[in-house]
């Protein structure tokens, strides 16, 4: 039977998501239909059938990806540091547990292993089940499936891939460690001498604090650091900051740009190292 959680409400017969983003910021979801509703280890995980929004992965009430714009977050966190590595054969996915991530990652011929780390298996399986608009029901042999604690898994790991995608949810609970300077650092003692990383890094209008402090940590270890931005309309704000730290790779590498996407091209590539001035001046203060 499937549980009903209290962020799920029945007004006139409609079901409603609330997801409360902020102490003074609600955003309320028309639903269809609840399509999966358990409770893991980790936290409650629901697929859900919206109106304006598709299906979507909801985890402890917080809409985490969507079928109709979940295509921009992850072309966007994996394309564009595949695109400035001349050469990736091993990638490093930490989170990503809708698959999207991953899929993308596929694209690319070259690479020959994909490590996924999620904690929770339970969302691997709902997204590959129920969500195959984001996950593409992911069966490639080069992904490796581990399910465990991504900041332990780096902690023993050195010089061993080409990148690193930190496809992280927001810093609260246990994946608040995924923005900590030890865990950056492990990231870039388990990156190749050439490598590079990627993170999400929030809304810089709501969030600004928590990019901050991603960019400080990731500048500290980095000695090349790029912000970058794209628009995500299910994410608070809309726009979305992606922070990547490169040990040697200042500029794309021309690549032929055949991987088959939606948003991702080499116009965007150039763009979105384009930031707007407000996010200019706060980054330099």
């Amino acid at each position: 039977m499937k549980q009903t959680p209290n962020y799920i409400e029945k007004k006139d017969d409609v079901l409603w998501l609330t997801e409360d983003e902020r102490e003074n910021l609600k955003i309320s979801y028309r639903i269809k239909e609840i399509v999966a509703s358990e409770s893991s280890p980790f936290q409650h995980v629901m697929i859900l059938d919206s109106y304006d929004f598709g299906r979507m992965l909801v985890l402890d009430g917080v809409v985490q990806t969507t079928s109709i714009d979940g295509f921009i977050y992850n072309e966007m966190i994996t394309h564009v540091p595949l695109h400035f590595h001349p050469n990736p054969k091993r990638v490093l996915i930490i989170g990503g547990g809708d698959c999207g991530a991953a899929r993308e990652v596929t694209k690319y011929k070259n690479v020959e292993q994909i490590d996924m780390v999620e904690l929770d298996e339970l969302v691997v399986k709902f997204c590959k089940e129920h969500l195959q608009e984001v996950s593409g029901n992911l069966s490639d042999p080069r992904v490796r499936f581990i399910y465990n604690d991504g900041v332990a898994f780096v902690k023993d790991i050195e010089n061993h891939y080409d990148v690193i995608i930190v496809d992280s949810s927001d810093p609260i609970g246990p994946a608040k460690q995924l923005f900590e300077l030890d865990f950056y650092r492990n990231i870039h003692r388990a990156l190749k001498e050439d490598g590079i990383m990627v993170c999400q890094s929030q809304s810089p209008i709501f969030h600004f604090d928590v990019l901050q402090q991603s960019y400080k940590h990731i500048s500290d270890l980095f000695p090349l650091t790029k912000l970058y931005t794209a628009v995500v309309p299910t994410y608070p704000g809309g726009m979305w900051t992606f922070t990547m730290g490169s040990k040697v790779y200042e500029k794309p590498v021309e690549h032929a740009f055949q991987q088959d996407t939606k948003y991702f091209n080499k116009n965007i590539l150039d763009a979105c190292f384009q930031l707007p001035q407000f996010l200019i001046q706060k980054l330099q203060a």
